[in-house]
């Protein structure tokens, strides 16, 4: 038994919480190492890279987040967090330098505006992907955020989803450009339309097993099954439930669900879901995906005629409580109080109507935050690198924007241009499924031991994935302009859907 498993079996991960009030009275430093683990179930994180300190990860499915809540948000970050929070790819926000002494009152503040950070991390369901437009877009089959909220309340707070074997991501999206990244998914239900009864319906068709980590990239397996939205949730509670009763739990490395598809084959991995759901699953529908995608950046017509969303690009997912403020007041002044994450660490503000976007578009803060970035910082994506991350090997979030301020000094112009870096294998940058995917590493120069990275190309998700190639190995971080100015140029030029105002 390795030493997590060790862990859950002497304690429920989520029976921390009543350790809370009396860690915040003794300190930090009285925290076994055991309970600094089982902390993470309830979202908060001790971060070696700043003794002391911990994170908070903020759990909001499909990234919503009403005004209410973000000035919640900004108000602490300005308070606790040295006025910094990062947005991530799963659509949560990241709370910073927060000390033990003060987390049960921001536990608390969090719960009275009806934010959870609950099993955020470790051996939990993670926050719900789903496209930030859900709802919105014209384009979708239906709005699918019903059904993470409904997922949400099967699992959140309920033990018997506590212990799976290692982390568990799921995506559902009812939109057809993908945005949502479900390829690298445990769980991803995407838009499809079936015959029933002679009639056409619209569903999900459901894929199980992908990952990024572990290992490397594993794109989810068909199950050839299609559920309606009514459905859905159950089905991704039971799949979760298949994965803690059968999934491998000898090495962390191999505890992934993609390690117990290969094992079972997607055949009698549906078998087995029909059996605990008593009922047989149809065949999965037509594909309802197109070829195009969208990163969301930009201003975008509503299916409510008169209105838009403006997506705002936030650099390498990084903002301020300053800005977190301001983005609430903004979706109050000119829409209905609400923003959306997305999944390339952007955020959204619908609602807003045709008389007002001149005004909104003349706003001091989508100076910082544009809704027309170039178009190597709008493909831009970081994980969270050395600056707060235990695993991170280099500092990706400065050299993110210090490679896209070269770029765009090097080139007029370029294609649409996905760059993503991740500072460790666990690949939380996304960085196999990028244009170019930039993995951190440690590389030896002149006797000096200096940042680097490995460089893949030509990933992509959506209906047809491919993962990236690695063509270099240990690429110094200070020599990555030359190398990938002299690469880009031979990139050929591709299109991204336009459904601009």
């Amino acid at each position: 038994m390795n030493k997590i498993e060790a862990l859950k079996s002497e304690r429920d991960g989520l029976d921390v919480t009543e350790d809370l009030v009396r860690f915040a009275r003794e300190g930090w430093r009285t925290i076994a190492d055991d309970d600094k683990e089982r902390l993470k179930w309830v979202g908060v994180f001790h971060r070696k890279p700043t003794p002391g300190h911990f994170m908070m990860r903020i759990r909001m499915a499909n990234g919503l987040v009403s005004a209410d809540q973000a000035r919640l948000l900004g108000e602490i970050t300005k308070a606790t967090g040295r006025n910094i929070a990062d947005v991530t790819t799963r659509q949560q926000v990241q709370l910073r330098w927060l000390t033990i002494e003060g987390i049960p009152d921001v536990i608390a503040r969090l719960e009275t505006a009806g934010l959870s950070s609950l099993q955020t991390g470790m051996d939990n369901i993670r926050g719900i992907v789903g496209c930030p437009a859900s709802g919105l877009t014209p384009r979708e089959l239906f709005d699918t955020a019903p059904i993470a909220a409904v997922f949400e309340r099967i699992f959140l707070g309920n033990k018997e989803f506590t212990n799976l074997p290692r982390k568990f991501n799921v995506t559902i999206t009812g939109c057809p450009d993908h945005c949502t990244g479900g390829e690298t998914q445990d769980i991803s239900m995407t838009p499809a339309i079936a015959l029933r009864d002679g009639a056409e319906i619209a569903g999900l068709n459901v894929a199980v097993g992908g990952k990024q980590g572990s290992g490397g990239p594993r794109f989810a397996t068909d199950l050839d099954a299609f559920v309606v939205p009514e459905e859905a949730a159950e089905v991704c509670a039971a799949i979760a439930l298949i994965f803690r009763d059968h999934g491998p739990r000898e090495a962390r490395s191999r505890a992934r669900l993609a390690f117990l598809v290969d094992e079972w084959g997607g055949e009698r991995f549906r078998k087995e879901l029909e059996t605990r759901l008593g009922r047989a699953l149809p065949p999965a529908g037509r594909d309802a995906r197109g070829p195009a995608t969208t990163d969301h950046v930009g201003i975008f017509r509503q299916k409510d005629a008169g209105l838009n969303y403006v997506g705002l690009k936030t650099p390498v997912g990084r903002v301020t409580g300053d800005q977190l403020l301001e983005l609430a007041r903004l979706s109050e002044r000119y829409g209905r109080g609400q923003l959306r994450f997305t999944p390339t660490q952007n955020v959204l503000i619908p609602h807003v109507p045709d008389t007002l976007l001149g005004e909104l578009i003349e706003e001091p803060l989508l100076k910082a935050l544009p809704y027309n970035p170039s178009e190597v910082r709008r493909g831009l994506v970081s994980c969270t690198g050395t600056d707060f991350c235990n695993l991170a090997l280099i500092d990706t979030k400065t050299r993110a924007m210090a490679l896209a301020r070269e770029f765009e000094r090097r080139l007029e112009s370029t294609r649409p241009l996905t760059v993503r870096w991740s500072g460790c294998p666990a690949s939380c940058g996304n960085h196999h499924t990028a244009d170019v995917g930039l993995q951190g590493c440690k590389v030896k120069v002149d006797g000096k031991i200096v940042d680097g990275v490995h460089v893949f190309v030509g990933g992509r998700g959506g209906r047809d994935p491919r993962a990236g190639q690695k063509i270099m190995e240990d690429v110094p971080c200070d020599d990555l302009p030359e190398v990938l100015d002299r690469l880009i140029r031979f990139f050929p030029r591709g299109e991204r859907r336009k459904e601009e105002a």
